[in-house]
């Protein structure tokens, strides 16, 4: 099922379907509790919601908040939508599996974009405003056996997100990749980020990750 956009919310592009992909893999206990952050249109939410999850999804965007409920209400699926600041509002709880598409592109202004589009890619100079975040928060979140699955860019470093996650006690791979077409933020970088040594040669690919960490029992 194809999610309703609203203006301004991301759209599901190649990274949502590269997670989507590994959540489907991803062997899940019945009733499995799921965390989504930053769930946008609920796309990957939903995914997971119609594998039999207790899904709650959290953005701190109204707009994508509303979206996700509208979606959820057309695909007559369950799903609890929070308005909150990434891991804010379930701290305290604990999940069997948290999901992840964070903004991460690696941007020339060092803080976050407050509102607009950017606030969905736009991720500070190095594109790990977000991601280090959750690299600190999410192991508490996860039940003993638990999973955090979690998409980036390659530019913003996957390896000091292993180190991160690997430094919190979690067993931490990357299990899945895929090369994309740079798009036209990047494209519109592509000087700067040329200059900081992250696109060279043929900067006409992006690669994506998912990184998988366990909480073992």
């Amino acid at each position: 099922m194809t999610p309703l956009v609203l203006p301004g919310v991301y759209a599901p592009q190649d990274d949502t379907d590269l997670l989507v992909q590994s959540l489907r893999q991803e062997p899940l206990p019945p009733q499995a509790h799921v965390l989504d952050i930053g769930t946008g249109t609920g796309a990957v939410a939903l995914a997971a919601a119609r594998l039999g999850a207790k899904v709650t999804a959290v953005d701190i965007s109204w707009r994508a908040v509303l979206n996700a409920k509208v979606n959820a209400a057309f695909a007559r699926l369950p799903l609890h939508v929070i308005r909150g600041n990434l891991l804010d509002p379930v701290s305290g709880r604990s999940f069997d599996l948290v999901l992840s598409n964070p903004p991460y592109v690696p941007s020339p202004d060092a803080g976050r974009p407050r509102r607009g589009a950017a606030r969905s890619w736009d991720a500070g100079y190095d594109g790990r405003l977000l991601l280090d975040r959750i690299c600190r928060e999410a192991p508490a979140l996860l039940r003993p056996g638990g999973v955090l699955l979690l998409v980036q860019s390659a530019l913003s470093g996957a390896e000091e997100t292993l180190r991160l996650l690997r430094a919190a006690g979690l067993h931490a791979d990357i299990v899945e990749h895929r090369y994309i077409a740079v798009g036209p933020i990047l494209r519109s970088r592509s000087s700067w980020l040329r200059s900081r040594g992250l696109l060279a040669g043929d900067d006409s690919k992006e690669e994506l990750v998912i990184i998988r960490a366990e909480r073992l029992p």
